[in-house]
């Protein structure tokens, strides 16, 4: 099983503070998720290194130079998996399947040829969202999602939580690539030229996609309203 064969590369180079007791599935996002105390037994000069060098290391059988990469980027990956699932476990899973794949294909990364880690490694990450998602069924709405009287609809809106959970709903139901363009280059903050590259696009073709998504949700805001 993928979380087990994680576990069994991570957890032996890490030592837990007040933690008589772990449930695998938290293992590389115990400190960020579950707000334990971890200690490292790594080498605290792997966190100087930059990720290239960290990957050459891996390449090598490092596993504390994993343990540094998945400690330096798990959250990030984490938060765009989270982006398009909307699940917490299942994004966690899916990073977790990620790292895995990096450290079984470890000696199949070719650094003149790739872009740099972070850009290649949101790609793997993405591709197993969009793979998840295909898979799915539509979930239904949420609890704090349920349709109201029109008249109450303004009134609801204003509760921040509300408003999230209704833009969450609306960039889900987007076409793939534009949930995907509004993701990296909103919630991930990445630059244009980055999030193309993920994605596989031109900056136009990018520019593109982020424009109609905005017009799409404005116009689904804008019917939820009516």
């Amino acid at each position: 099983m993928a979380v087990r064969q994680f576990v069994d590369i991570f957890y032996p180079m890490c030592t837990f503070e007040g933690v008589k007791s772990f449930h695998p599935h938290s293992i590389a996002f115990l400190s960020v998720y579950y707000k334990r105390n971890i200690t490292k037994t790594m080498d605290d000069n792997l966190s100087q290194f930059d990720d290239e060098l960290l990957i050459r290391l891996i390449q090598k059988g490092k596993k504390e130079a994993f343990a540094e990469i998945v400690n330096r980027h798990s959250k990030r990956f984490y938060n765009i998996a989270y982006r398009l699932i909307f699940s917490k476990d299942d994004a966690e899973d899916i990073v977790q399947e990620a790292f895995l794949k990096l450290w079984e294909k470890r000696l199949s990364w070719n650094q003149s040829k790739e872009a740099k880690f972070t850009t290649w490694f949101y790609r793997v990450v993405v591709n197993l969202c969009l793979d998840h998602n295909r898979k799915k069924k539509p979930e239904p709405l949420s609890e704090d999602m349920q349709l109201v009287d029109k008249q109450q609809r303004q009134e609801v809106l204003l509760h921040e939580k509300q408003k999230q959970a209704l833009l969450n709903r609306f960039i889900q139901e987007l076409p793939e690539r534009q949930q995907l363009a509004l993701n990296l280059c909103f919630y991930e903050g990445l630059s244009n030229q980055e999030a193309a590259e993920i994605i596989g696009v031109n900056l136009k073709a990018l520019q593109s996609l982020v424009m109609r998504a905005k017009m799409t949700l404005k116009e689904k805001v804008k019917q939820y309203l009516d």
